[in-house]
């Protein structure tokens, strides 16, 4: 799919098998998507440019290379997207973190805010935003906007399963959003909920299914 980057490595591949299995426990599922969060940031921040850097080793000096400009900013969508943080902070380890509160109604599957929260000069940096799960991509779009209405031109979203319907919604609000994902499933239920999927990553992270 155009603007879409499906991340095969074959230990995404084996942690995410684990992780979809109903049988997995929270504290498994949670170490696991911390892990798999730390492969989906090397992927999505592989092309960052770099800056020329003279640095001196302890036997000489030379020309290093460094990331240019500002540092990145992480937004994880509430609450689920929280479990995806710690992993990428363990590679980018000085990114900012914003936050995006959206929940979804049951019923309409529309996506309301309750907490927004970002660095003041969010607008100079580039921004990847980060939920597990890309279903309907209401709170995806929501959380986009958002962010562009403070100025954000620089985004990517990332996320560990999406669906077909959600890609194509996600697409079509923000055509200039690259999407970085670990599995593309089959498509959506009744409900919202992508299957096979994984579940309910919220409740599975924090053990309130």
């Amino acid at each position: 799919m155009d603007g879409v980057t499906v991340i095969d490595h074959p230990l995404v591949r084996h942690k995410l098998t684990i992780m979809r299995k109903k049988e997995t426990s929270t504290a498994q599922f949670r170490r696991l998507l911390r892990e798999i969060s730390t492969l989906l940031c090397y992927e999505v921040t592989r092309d960052l440019p770099l800056t020329a850097t003279a640095i001196e080793t302890p036997v000489g000096p030379m020309q290093g290379q460094a990331i240019e400009g500002k540092k990145l900013v992480f937004v994880p969508i509430l609450r689920a997207g929280l479990g995806l943080v710690e992993g990428m902070l363990d590679l980018v380890p000085s990114a900012r973190v914003g936050h995006v509160g959206l929940y979804r109604d049951p019923e309409t599957l529309q996506a309301f805010e309750y907490y927004f929260r970002a660095p003041e000069d969010v607008a100079d940096r580039l921004c990847v935003v980060i939920d597990p799960m890309l279903a309907t991509a209401n709170t995806a779009v929501a959380a986009l906007d958002r962010l562009k209405e403070r100025g954000v031109d620089r985004l990517r979203f990332v996320c560990l399963v999406a669906s077909p319907e959600g890609i194509e919604r996600l697409r079509a609000f923000h055509p200039d959003v690259p999407i970085w994902t670990a599995a593309i499933d089959d498509g959506l239920n009744d409900h919202g909920y992508i299957v096979p999927g994984l579940g309910d990553a919220g409740d599975r992270l924090f053990g309130t299914r």
